[in-house]
């Protein structure tokens, strides 16, 4: 079977698919993973073989101009359920997004994507779930396609309310500006839009179940696997923590992509640095630079992967970000999230409180004090890691990328 990855172009997304790309090639399937050309050297750095497509978007200029557009209303896609919003509510979503999102991503490189489908000729096209151009180029090339999750599916929960709000609009009223777009950029390869298109013949879903939004699409369970780039396990993550470790961490997004980080990180280390604990502030090194001097009891790294780190640890203050929330979640970690509302993020963040695991908050509530104070309070009850486990369990008893692969090939084939 030939199996080819569309990600979006930004290399957190990417490591989202690593692992289940890995599980393939080590099972023996051809796979190519196409993404922008900036994100090559990410790609090959994986082991894996890239076949760069386009050019690179623009998107992170006007990220970093407009830092409040990751609280706008419409950046928020954590509350878009049948009965949380009207028919005009998701139009005017849809207009707004496609243009200055969805089609941002997907646009540069949407021919290319095409092209290269239409050459390569993959059986299953595995694809982010705003990357349409995945969608588009598997329908041209007669593949099968599925999206790879790296967010709770709002996605394709507000599709699924969209098209239900859609059956009792009067037909003049029925516009589509996501389907509109799709139509336009498929025109010239013979694609329409569908649902099946946008949502894909499956959803590989990562997080466990609990933690879900309700969907009536067909999904397969998949277990996060941690992936962040280079890992080394230095000597002192070798040696059991003399007192509670708590991770502090940031990820790369705001940093590279919004101009800078939503969270006074100085300020919360010095509140944290109160605690009877170890404190690690696992940051870039452009964040590191701006810390000054720590108290005796923080230690700032850069560079350390948050899959050697975390299993040391038993609570983080982390961003909200994907790749953090799902780590700390497989290590049975406690978390406390201080967060945008971009995306999932609220879903994600109010879900694992709701679950006993972690503590959401929006960075406007934010004040250092208050962090530390959740961040102890899930280090003293143990009922916060007995939560945290659980979720870890859970997520545990889900499928492996290696297991799922004959049912991946299974599903390619149309069986």
């Amino acid at each position: 079977m030939r199996v080819l990855f569309a990600g979006l172009p930004e290399k957190s997304h990417v490591y989202t698919m690593v692992p289940l790309a890995w599980a393939l090639a080590a099972a023996g399937h051809e796979v190519l993973m196409a993404n922008a050309p900036s994100l090559t050297e990410v790609i090959t750095g994986a082991g894996l073989a890239a076949a760069p497509v386009g050019s690179d978007h623009d998107l992170h200029r006007d990220m970093a101009v407009a830092r409040d557009s990751q609280d706008a209303d419409v950046a928020n896609w954590s509350h878009l359920g049948y009965g949380d919003i009207d028919h005009a509510g998701l139009v005017a979503r849809y207009r707004i997004s496609v243009p200055y999102g969805f089609a941002r991503y997907n646009d540069p490189i949407l021919d290319d994507l095409v092209a290269l489908a239409r050459d390569w000729r993959p059986d299953l096209v595995v694809r982010d779930p705003i990357a349409y151009a995945g969608g588009i180029a598997a329908r041209a090339c007669g593949a099968a396609h599925a999206r790879l999750l790296w967010c709770a599916d709002v996605y394709g929960q507000a599709r699924a309310t969209f098209v239900e709000l859609a059956r009792d609009m009067p037909g003049e009223q029925r516009v589509d500006p996501l389907a509109d777009w799709i139509d336009e950029r498929g025109r010239p390869y013979g694609v329409r839009c569908d649902e099946e298109l946008l949502n894909g013949q499956f959803t590989l879903d990562t997080l466990p179940p609990s933690l879900r939004p309700s969907s009536d699409l067909k999904t397969v369970s998949l277990r996060y696997i941690p992936y962040n780039g280079r890992a080394v396990l230095d000597g002192w993550l070798r040696q059991e923590p003399k007192r509670p470790r708590i991770c502090v961490t940031l990820g790369r997004t705001n940093t590279e992509a919004y101009g800078g980080d939503y969270v006074d990180v100085p300020d919360v280390l010095r509140s944290l640095s109160r605690l009877d604990a170890e404190i690690v502030a696992a940051l870039l090194p452009e964040q590191t630079e701006r810390l000054g001097e720590l108290p005796d009891n923080v230690r700032a790294v850069s560079g350390v992967a948050l899959s050697t780190l975390l299993p040391s640890c038993a609570a983080v203050v982390h961003h909200g970000g994907w790749g953090t929330f799902s780590t700390a979640l497989v290590n049975g970690v406690p978390q406390v999230a201080v967060s945008t509302l971009v995306a999932d993020q609220e879903w994600r963040g109010r879900a694992l409180q709701e679950a006993g695991a972690g503590f959401f908050l929006h960075h406007t509530e934010g004040d250092p004090d208050r962090v530390a104070d959740l961040a102890r309070r899930l280090v003293d009850d143990p009922s916060h890691t007995a939560a945290a486990r659980r979720l870890r369990d859970e997520s545990a008893a889900m499928p492996s990328p290696y297991d799922i692969v004959p049912e991946l090939a299974g599903l390619a084939a149309g069986g």
